[in-house]
């Protein structure tokens, strides 16, 4: 552009170099070899008349009447003027940077060399193409927390077949935060924390309470700690864990301990059992019907005395 520019602005110049003399009847720049007409009189004293100035012009600048002399400054502003707009836009214009690389989960992953089985699930729910693509046009970034393979080998055999590919969406989803994370940001986290399995209806929930050396992940089911980072950089927080998450929407809650009972004191009333005071009973009963019996044979042998009087 600035190249064409300059040729064209060297044609103009050399066209207005070229130009034709000035015509014959011109008054105020005559040729210089032309024959004059007598000035005419002037009305004032000591007044020089056109012709006498065009002359005098002539013989101290022989370069006015020349078409060099009117083109070349007209040539040279607008030269001044183009060059000093492609200038400006020269330095006013910044070239724009390059635009930074999609983030790839599946390189950090890999790069982890502890995630196979976790890539599995996220390539075969295709979990994995939604969470690149929700990165690229994220403005609250992601964390998530990724399972090694022993985490998923300590898992009761069949664990994963006996979910539903549904199920298996929603487990994926448990370990993933609608947010970005850093380590020091889970200390002033506020509990429960929706994962992007929880939706609208405020399941799969997870709690996460931190101290100054430790992150840990509870799911009601089971508890984890947060290990090293993978990857921590705005939108993306990738964070190793040494188990997998189970929901209790999938799994269920961990039951109570049961109460074991107590076992009765030696010496206790408790401790002679259920037939002592079964046997002691009884044996009171008697005694209080022997006694009523003696009471009835005092009184017939009362009766008896009384009638015989």
């Amino acid at each position: 552009m600035y190249e064409r520019t300059m040729d064209s602005l060297l044609m103009i110049g050399l066209s207005l170099t070229r130009q034709h003399q000035w015509p014959a009847h011109s008054t105020l720049f005559p040729p210089p070899h032309s024959p004059s007409k007598a000035a005419a009189p002037c009305a004032l004293p000591l007044c020089p008349s056109l012709s006498s100035i065009s002359a005098a012009r002539h013989r101290h600048h022989p370069m006015a009447s020349s078409p060099i002399y009117v083109g070349l400054p007209t040539f040279l502003l607008l030269l001044l003027l183009t060059t000093s707009g492609l200038f400006g836009q020269a330095t006013g214009a910044v070239a724009p940077g390059p635009k930074p690389a999609p983030l790839n989960l599946t390189g950090i992953l890999e790069k982890g060399g502890q995630y196979g089985t976790f890539l599995r699930l996220l390539k075969e729910t295709q979990v994995g193409e939604q969470i690149e693509s929700q990165l690229n046009n994220s403005f609250n970034g992601l964390t998530i927390f990724g399972p090694t393979d022993n985490a998923f080998n300590n898992l009761k055999p069949g664990t994963l077949n006996s979910l539903t590919t549904q199920e298996q969406v929603s487990l994926v989803l448990y370990h993933v935060l609608p947010r970005y994370y850093t380590l020091s940001t889970f200390e002033t986290t506020s509990n429960p924390v929706n994962t992007q399995a929880s939706g609208s209806s405020g399941v799969y929930t997870v709690n996460i309470t931190s101290t100054s050396n430790q992150v840990n992940v509870s799911t009601g089911v089971n508890e984890t700690p947060v290990n090293n980072n993978l990857y921590q950089h705005f939108p993306l927080a990738v964070y190793s864990v040494d188990k997998v998450l189970l929901p209790p929407e999938l799994f269920g809650a961990t039951p109570p301990p049961a109460v074991s009972p107590q076992k009765p004191k030696k010496g206790s009333p408790a401790a002679d059992g259920p037939s002592a005071s079964a046997e002691a009973a009884p044996s009171a009963a008697s005694s209080n019907g022997r006694s009523a019996e003696r009471v009835l044979l005092v009184w017939i042998g009362l009766a008896c005395m009384g009638s015989l009087l």
